[in-house]
């Protein structure tokens, strides 16, 4: 019986840089700090579900460089007890990103070489053997390859998911937040291949083709069932879910579905958002895995994004189940 989950796709050093508030075009604004860690929805999904300290197996599978942050990114993948056979060192440079996170806004701003990540493509996921039950993708639309387009398939994504599926995975797919039009032409063609889908509020309106919020930037919860249901009617198998600061919504194809409100937290209690979504990503696979209720399921999802909110880098803010559980008690 296949157990685990494979987090394949992005690895890169995440370098924080924290500033009073996002500065105007030309103009200057003071660093008050820096903080640096690993991101890339590979390592954060597996150092999440790493430090909840499950009994899962977990597999860590992507491309870094030949290179001394390469170097770092493996020897962390070690500390975390990570499975690395799916990892491949190439002759690029190591995937970064400088974030610039807004302390008054409580936003932040991504600016990120691709890399090495640019060169992960379907040999590496064939190569791929681990005995798991969910096979995540991450970050689509940030995988130059994987993007690339397909004769049959249209994006070679979509062919990489088809094979996996073929094989006996549970496919998940999460993508980045990117302003553009590619969010349809990349993404559509993939859906057919999914058994899970969890995205964001932005990412789900750019798949859907309309904002999930009104004028004055209010959450649409009929938008966002409407979105979820879309992905559904247009191929994913299983299950959708949409998360935004406000809370989380999923569906599955059985008819099943709920909205459950995050616990809001003032601003003010904000350290970063950097890796919030990758925490309720994380959570949420290891409730598919374990076949858990909707409702208990997005409650989980949830408080790891709580959690993470409460610490500057993508992981380091990671709770474990016990205090999961314990924050669920307290709060419901």
């Amino acid at each position: 019986m296949r157990k685990g989950i494979v987090s394949a796709g992005n690895w890169l050093v995440d370098t924080i840089k924290f500033i009073g508030s996002y500065p105007a075009a030309g103009n200057l604004v003071t660093i008050e700090r820096i903080e640096s860690g690993f991101g890339g929805c590979s390592h954060n999904v597996l150092a999440d579900l790493a430090h909840m300290k499950t009994d899962l197996p977990l597999y860590a599978a992507g491309c870094v460089g030949k290179d001394a942050l390469g170097d770092d990114i493996m020897a962390g993948i070690e500390k975390l007890g990570l499975n690395a056979d799916g990892m491949c060192r190439v002759d690029a440079a190591t995937s970064y990103t400088d974030v610039m996170a807004d302390m008054k806004a409580g936003t932040r701003t991504f600016f990120h070489h691709r890399g090495a990540n640019a060169q992960l493509g379907p040999e590496h996921i064939d190569a791929i053997t681990a005995p798991a039950k969910i096979f995540h993708l991450g970050y689509l639309l940030l995988l130059d390859r994987m993007d690339a387009p397909d004769a049959e398939y249209g994006i070679v994504a979509a062919r990489v998911l088809d094979n996996l599926q073929k094989r006996g995975y549970k496919t998940s797919v999460d993508v980045v937040s990117e302003e553009g039009n590619r969010f349809r032409e990349v993404i559509l063609p993939c859906l057919k291949y999914m058994d899970y889908f969890i995205i964001n509020e932005v990412e789900a309106g750019a798949c859907y083709g309309t904002s999930l919020r009104d004028e004055n930037g209010e959450i649409l919860l009929d938008k966002v069932e409407e979105a979820a249901k879309f992905m559904l009617a247009n191929g994913v198998k299983e299950a959708c879910v949409i998360h935004f600061p406000e809370g989380g919504y999923a569906v599955r194809t059985n008819g099943d579905e709920h909205y459950e409100p995050s616990l809001r937290i003032p601003a003010s209690e904000i350290v970063s958002s950097v890796g919030a979504g990758d925490a309720f990503c994380a959570t949420m696979l290891y409730a598919l895995h374990e076949e858990l209720p909707l409702q208990k399921s997005l409650r989980m999802a949830n408080a790891a994004a709580w959690f993470n909110l409460h610490n500057a880098t993508s992981t380091d803010g990671a709770p474990t189940l016990a205090q999961i559980e314990e924050f669920l008690n307290k709060n419901y």
